[in-house]
């Protein structure tokens, strides 16, 4: 089966879960999104699905584009992406024109997103790598500036990779183990616990945990939390209460 979704960062907002704890969570609209083709080991060389998302009119694709849709015997997409498979995904689990939706995720599942982070422009340091910066006060004139990078006299040259001030944002993020709060069938919406990468409308990509797939995370009850807690701190009381062994002294 698929491993993810194409879908449109709408912003963020705040549920509560059933024990009455506040939540920010970010909305998604996720797909519905069509097979657009397959890949396969033996041509392709990989194992993957290609899916199309938001629809557009013919008249704003390219005539090549265009083809490439008809081929597949759909309408033209904005939006066109793949996900790898797994290599024992099964044939006839996809075929060319099926709808995916958000159904393929559960409530408090783990997932991967991700975007384009917002673009900064040009940023010196202090912003972009997080520098400390110069004095601030005794006449000092040199607050968020570089300063000497030359490395002394030996290699007396700039290391390759130094940080330096330039464009910072506008790069593929993935953010990893994010919960699903929230799966709305009815509204494609997906509401995502935290912040994802990227502005608002933009293209996002939702896929299957990759480090921890097929984990539910559910909200815990304060009670279950503290006695939890108890337990713990019970065990830890009487492992400090043992006689130390011969070997120990």
């Amino acid at each position: 089966m698929a491993t993810g979704l194409l879908g449109k960062k709408l912003g963020m907002t705040h549920i509560y879960d059933d024990y009455g704890r506040r939540m920010a969570v970010t909305a998604i609209q996720a797909g519905p999104c069509t097979v657009l083709g397959l890949r396969s080991p033996k041509p392709h060389g990989y194992t993957a699905v290609q899916l199309g998302f938001e629809p557009m009119k013919e008249d704003r694709v390219s005539k090549p584009r265009l083809g490439q849709f008809k081929q597949a015997g759909t309408g033209p997409f904005r939006h066109v992406r793949e996900f790898r498979l797994a290599k024992e995904t099964k044939d006839g689990e996809l075929a060319i024109g099926q709808q995916l939706t958000v159904e393929m995720f559960q409530p408090y599942e783990l997932v991967d997103v991700t975007g384009i982070s917002i673009g900064k422009g040009f940023q010196g340091g202090v912003k972009r790598w997080g520098w400390k910066g110069g004095p601030q006060t005794h006449g000092s004139m040199s607050h968020r500036r570089p300063g000497s990078i030359g490395s002394t006299t030996t290699p007396g040259r700039v290391w390759r990779g130094h940080h330096l001030p330039g464009h910072m944002g506008l790069d593929r993020v993935t953010t990893q183990n994010v919960r699903v709060v929230r799966v709305d069938a009815q509204n494609n919406l997906l509401l995502i616990q935290g912040s994802v990468p990227g502005s608002d409308d933009g293209l996002i990509m939702i896929s299957k945990s990759m480090k921890r797939p097929g984990v539910i995370r559910k909200p815990q009850e304060f009670a279950v939390i503290i006695e939890e807690d108890e337990n713990l701190s019970k065990t830890a009381k009487a492992a400090s209460k043992k006689p130390k062994t011969a070997a120990a002294k």
